[in-house]
């Protein structure tokens, strides 16, 4: 079941990939850092308000420190963003990156307990942020290597 759920996820990240690529605007990549940002938010909330549910997680995190790690979390991408818009693309692009690269750590609740252990609505909140950072991913990627390969002549 988990590599049915793998392969839908892969499936809708490889379908939106053609128009991420072409998509390397920064305001486009506002959008989608935004939309990975709400995505986390939804997973975060979920996790704290419903942390006795998740299964396995250790006992010292706390409803708090979960809103305070995503407020951490979303500092990074706030900083990448505001990088990019000042003009040090490079440095924007690989903080950005960095801040995609987090939305991936809600794969290690599978790491504590199964798929099947976890609710619908966990999965489904987990499964978002892990989407939507991996299109930003794609997206803050497919910049760079634009941005930063040159073609020979």
């Amino acid at each position: 079941m988990q590599f049915v759920h793998a392969i839908f996820i892969a499936t809708v990240v490889l379908e939106w990939m053609p128009m991420m690529i072409e998509s390397s605007s920064t305001k486009k990549l506002l959008w989608l850092a935004a939309l990975y940002t709400a995505a986390s938010l939804l997973h975060f909330t979920h996790n704290a308000e419903f942390l006795d549910a998740y299964p396995n997680l250790p006992t010292w995190i706390s409803r708090g420190g979960v809103y305070v790690s995503w407020i951490c979390v979303a500092a990074v991408g706030v900083i990448g963003y505001a990088l990019l818009r000042a003009g040090r693309e490079a440095a924007g692009l690989v903080v950005l990156g960095i801040y995609a690269c987090l939305g991936f750590d809600g794969l290690l609740h599978y790491q504590r307990a199964p798929f099947t252990a976890h609710t619908l609505a966990m999965n489904a909140t987990i499964l978002f942020e892990v989407a939507t950072a991996a299109v930003l991913l794609g997206a803050v990627t497919c910049r760079a290597m634009r941005r930063f390969t040159k073609t020979p002549a």
